[in-house]
């Protein structure tokens, strides 16, 4: 097992990636507990999908680290249930099990699971322990880590929420295995984006060839998620409630999260937002002089070898713009991440309406081939945000 600590002080914490955890024996060394406390209860807060293939190991695990009982709290699937409705359920329910803050909430799942468990351990109590136990690649490589939860109105995503950190991650990469296809490649949207946004080895190893990751060879899948959480966990560590560095992180969110408000949360997966929105920055980087030429194609052929969309059918520009104005990051103007080549990303503060509009208009730049839209993001998944 791999463990890569995020250093916050006292609210810090390991996350751990590994093949198995959640399997045979090495539930017995998993790092299941808070380190600094005894647990009577824990809470797993789980859809039922999600419980039917992982909740049996878990509370195996947790048992085996010396918990005194598990109680499974189900959550309904996808990200219809990041909704304050299902927080107030979640607490009600902890609430009539006298969960007190000895006990523990466990998030087993993707990023809704996160999302929504780790919000009600925010506020249950005024803050109970939580812990995170990533079962897809989004919430593994990035949703999971970094202390972000809340859920969705009707006006925007994530607008209601709290900074609360988990007491621990463990992250079994043998988890991804099983994926839905579609669920698979919307992580890698966030694979990409970590490759982009920071260069090095991983952008490397995904444009000279995707194949052993596509294919989710357990060596492959395990390099890349220990990459991308050593990523997060150091920008983590140096801006923890993003104010400063972690924006870079939201590369491609901002148009990523209007489209799927736009879209009423039931249209293109979360990965597939934000694929759509870091090729539209990479037209707005070139557009504005912020990269040279090249950087569009460069986008392009990355996304292509995943999968990914890079263009396609955009909403009414006054529809994007409005979306762009209920951004929880919108600050007299639509606050945009850009990219001067890859590796090297800039905070544009206050991109001019009329430039948005310009790009939006743009045709064909950055395409990949047609992507499956419909149906909803089955995962459930979120990211920085």
């Amino acid at each position: 097992m791999i463990r890569i600590p995020v250093a916050l002080g006292p609210r810090g914490y390991d996350v751990v990636v590994g093949r198995g955890i959640l399997a045979g024996e090495a539930v017995a060394g998993a790092p299941f507990l808070p380190p600094h406390r005894p647990v009577e209860r824990a809470f797993v807060v789980s859809d039922p999908r999600v419980a039917r293939a992982w909740l049996g190991p878990a509370e195996a695990g947790l048992l085996a680290a010396g918990v005194g009982g598990v109680v499974h709290l189900p959550i309904p699937e996808g990200e219809q249930a990041k909704s304050l409705q299902v927080v107030e359920a979640l607490c009600r329910q902890l609430a009539v099990q006298e969960a007190h803050r000895d006990d523990l909430v466990v998030a087993l799942g993707g990023g809704v699971a996160g999302d929504v468990a780790g919000f009600a351990a925010a506020t249950y109590m005024r803050g109970v322990p939580f812990l995170q136990v990533p079962t897809t690649l989004t919430a593994q490589v990035d949703a999971a880590i970094g202390g972000k939860t809340g859920v969705n109105l009707p006006e925007g995503k994530n607008l209601v929420g709290a900074f609360h950190q988990p007491v621990g991650v463990v992250a079994d990469v043998l988890t991804l295995v099983t994926l839905p296809e579609r669920e698979f490649r919307s992580g890698l949207a966030e694979v990409a984006k970590v490759a982009l946004v920071f260069g090095g080895d991983l952008l490397e190893a995904l444009e000279r060839d995707p194949g052993p990751l596509l294919a989710r060879e357990p060596g492959a899948l395990e390099e890349a998620v220990a990459r991308c959480v050593r990523a997060k966990a150091e920008v983590v560590a140096a801006d923890e409630r993003d104010e400063g560095r972690r924006l870079v992180l939201n590369y491609g969110h901002t148009l990523g999260h209007a489209l799927e408000r736009l879209d009423a949360f039931a249209g293109r997966t979360h990965g597939e937002g934000v694929a759509v929105g870091m090729a539209f920055a990479a037209r707005l980087a070139e557009a504005t002089g912020v990269a040279g030429p090249g950087l569009v194609s460069r986008h392009a052929r990355l996304l292509a070898s995943l999968g990914l969309p890079g263009g396609g059918p955009l909403p009414a520009a006054d529809d994007v713009l409005r979306a762009f104005r209920m951004d929880k990051k919108y600050r007299g103007g639509a606050r945009f991440v850009l990219l001067a080549e890859a590796g090297s990303a800039v905070v544009v503060p206050e991109v001019p309406e009329g430039v948005l509009r310009s790009v939006r208009e743009e045709r064909g730049a950055g395409r990949a081939g047609p992507v499956d839209t419909g149906g909803g993001d089955p995962a459930g998944e979120g990211s920085e945000r």
